[in-house]
């Protein structure tokens, strides 16, 4: 199956392919696209292309447009640091002023390290108002709470995460039938030994991609609270191109290779990753 296989279907975690390789790809495309000359004697023995590929090839992609993209990705995923590196490298403008995406970079790093009581204060700090106009997110955070909680006090005293479960979370999923659902699942997590084989949604509950979700949740309605777009427009266009490609192979009117990678795999994303590593972003902490 090709990677581009695998992000239709599912199974290609965006989010991990677009940090650590797609900006790369477009990078080294454009780069290229810059250096092609004319044809010599060793691509003139090359394997003949596709006509798709040959079209795909000549087609020029302007690198204002890709380093626009790259910039709009670091400003709106939340990273301050790498924004600025980059705006001043490729002489665009900032998208925001820098202490915005610094606070939800700070508000992110806190939730992908298990600190929810740090990020709920920071987010409050930020818009006091977000948490009561959105009464799923706060409980989204409140439960992950809970479960960060409950991994601490695995195999000790579980009095904390009792007392937070009843004094914070369970009046609110009193009111709310998913949301009680929700806390008694993450409630068995206490009567279950975490190293064994737990069932798929005890797993969930203790997986990184919790932590990764819910941020992306807080960060996408941050956003919007301060009237901005939820998402990169590189997320809009990855979407865009899977349905081009499914409209055309369904239509079967256009003659197209029978793999079209999108490039996810490269193998030299080192480009992408200096630049959010100047801006102090660590790995996410699932343990």
């Amino acid at each position: 199956m090709s990677n581009w296989q695998a992000f239709q279907q599912g199974h290609l975690d965006p989010d991990f392919a677009f940090r650590e390789h797609i900006f790369a790809q477009f990078r080294q495309a454009a780069q290229r696209q810059s250096q092609a000359g004319p044809m010599n004697s060793s691509t003139a023995t090359a394997a003949p292309k596709h006509a798709f590929e040959v079209r795909l090839g000549d087609t020029k992609t302007p690198k204002n447009d890709i380093n626009a993209l790259i910039l709009d990705y670091l400003t709106m995923e939340g990273y301050p640091g790498a924004a600025a590196n980059f705006s001043k490298e490729a002489n665009l403008a900032p998208q925001q002023e820098d202490p915005s995406i610094k606070t939800r970079q700070e508000i992110q790093h806190a939730i992908h390290s298990g600190d929810i009581e740090t990020a709920i204060t920071a987010l409050n700090d930020l818009d006091p108002d977000i948490l009561d106009k959105d009464p799923e997110l706060h409980f989204s955070l409140l439960r992950l709470q809970l479960v960060e909680l409950i991994r601490q006090c695995y195999g000790g005293d579980i009095g904390p995460a009792l007392d937070f479960a009843t004094q914070q979370v369970a009046p609110r999923a009193s009111m709310n039938e998913q949301f009680r659902i929700d806390l008694e699942r993450a409630m068995s997590l206490l009567f279950f030994d975490h190293d064994s084989k737990l069932s798929p949604e005890l797993q969930a509950l203790l997986s990184s991609d919790l932590r990764r979700k819910t941020a992306t949740k807080v960060n996408e309605a941050v956003l919007v609270r301060q009237d901005q777009r939820r998402e990169a427009a590189i997320r809009a266009l990855v979407r865009m191109r899977a349905w081009a490609e499914s409209s055309a192979r369904s239509s079967k009117k256009k003659d197209l290779p029978s793999d079209l990678d999108i490039g996810l795999n490269g193998e030299n994303a080192v480009e992408f990753q200096e630049l959010t590593e100047t801006n102090g972003h660590e790995p996410m902490i699932t343990t």
